[in-house]
């Protein structure tokens, strides 16, 4: 699959996500799964942190440094179907990993995307594309991705921040963008309104096998609960912008890692790159 079919893409415009399985190969996975410890060991501003401040969260922009992960934000795989969807050309905007490590992995309160690139980066409008890359087995007991299928054709939901900082910590111990990836996230959504759209349209949880691909929509409201279970479940999520779309300047920017302005549109690698020994990136 490197193109997606009419149904695949109806499918994800009307109920904001498509699923597809079994997309990378076992060697192609391993091969990326190696890279996570070194990775999750470097104590760096990329790196996030569980509450209990031992646990990795996730790590951000790592496609800059880490050749295979930029290898992967590369692969057609990815690319192609994200230009499809926005229909034009497009750059990364955003590259982590999340790593709901097993026993330790801590919540993802309900939330849309969006908001937090429309409200801390500028984003013009949501034509912009989660692509996630499961790099475990995602089922119902570590932890897996909730959905409100259709949620978002609400738009975005312009809820108020929610305080989250710790007071007792200074700016360099937890700097403002923290919040946006903390168990507690500045822009969550409350109970009440959850509650009124999963009446409206249901709700969905992601069970995939390692090496499939997930698309999902900026709006879609989404979650995950602990991983209480045995299993780890890491994630690599590539948010890939229109070059149509260019953020508005903003007083207090994101670090590049978190948000990149290096607008030159993606060129896919060929279909076989996560296997090749050194290839060279132009």
């Amino acid at each position: 699959m490197m193109q997606l079919t009419k149904e695949q893409i109806q499918n994800y415009n009307d109920n904001g996500f498509v699923l597809l399985t079994e997309c990378f190969s076992k060697a192609e996975v391993q091969r990326m799964k190696m890279r996570l410890p070194g990775l999750f060991a470097e104590n760096t501003p990329k790196r996030v942190l569980e509450e209990q401040g031992k646990t990795v969260r996730s790590v951000h922009g790592v496609h800059t440094t880490d050749e295979i992960f930029q290898r992967l934000s590369r692969h057609p795989q990815l690319v192609k179907p994200a230009i499809q969807l926005l229909g034009s050309e497009v750059y990364i905007y955003q590259f982590k990993i999340n790593a709901k490590a097993a026993f330790k992995g801590d919540v993802w309160e309900w939330h849309q995307d969006y908001i937090f690139w429309r409200k801390e980066d500028g984003l013009p409008t949501p034509r912009i594309v989660n692509i996630l890359v499961c790099l475990d087995d995602m089922n119902e007991f570590n932890g897996p991705l909730f959905f409100i299928p259709g949620s978002h054709r609400e738009g975005m939901i312009d809820v108020m921040a929610q305080k989250t900082s710790n007071q007792s910590q200074t700016e360099e111990e937890c700097p403002a963008w923290m919040s946006n990836f903390t168990a507690r996230l500045k822009y969550s959504l409350n109970q009440e309104l959850v509650g009124d759209l999963v009446s409206k349209y249901g709700t969905y949880s992601i069970k995939a096998p390692a090496g499939s691909v997930l698309l999902f929509d900026s709006n879609i409201v989404h979650a995950s609960p602990n991983n209480i279970s045995p299993f780890d479940r890491a994630v690599v999520i590539v948010t890939y912008n229109s070059i149509e779309n260019i953020p508005l300047p903003v007083p207090n920017p994101r670090p590049e890692f978190l948000v990149s302005r290096y607008y030159r549109p993606v060129e896919a690698l060929s279909e076989d790159n996560l296997l090749i020994e050194n290839l060279i990136l132009q």
